[in-house]
């Protein structure tokens, strides 16, 4: 039987604080919209235990444009019962070739975040 193919972007995130994948963090993935000057809700999800948020768009939907992921770490770290210093953390990100594959991780803490272009 054929798996359908995965998502042409993903993202990992990691909470380095504690050295563990961040696991139910949520998220939206959002896709500029010149037309209406606006950001347009791709889709939402929270991480697995893995802290990998599968499925977050098709290949279809995948256009070329300017996209940003919200990660909504401030209801991330009151989960923990921790108080972050960032509310949320959002991820500005150009996609020029939609036919390439994609992955935006993000290594987190209560005070710091970094991310890069993964492979």
């Amino acid at each position: 039987m054929d798996r359908p193919p995965g998502s042409p972007l993903t993202t990992h995130v990691l909470d380095t604080a504690r050295g563990v994948p961040a696991a139910r963090l949520p998220l939206g993935l959002y896709r500029l919209d010149s037309g209406a000057a606006g950001w347009t809700l791709v889709t939402s999800g929270a991480t697995n235990d893995d802290g990998r948020c599968p499925g977050l768009i098709t290949r279809d939907a995948f256009l070329s444009g300017m996209y940003k992921m919200r990660f909504e770490t401030g209801q991330y770290w009151a989960g923990l019962g921790e108080t972050g210093f960032y509310p949320y953390v959002e991820v500005v990100f150009s996609i020029t070739d939609p036919s390439q594959k994609y992955h935006v991780p993000l290594l987190l803490s209560p005070f710091s975040y970094s991310t890069y272009r993964g492979s």
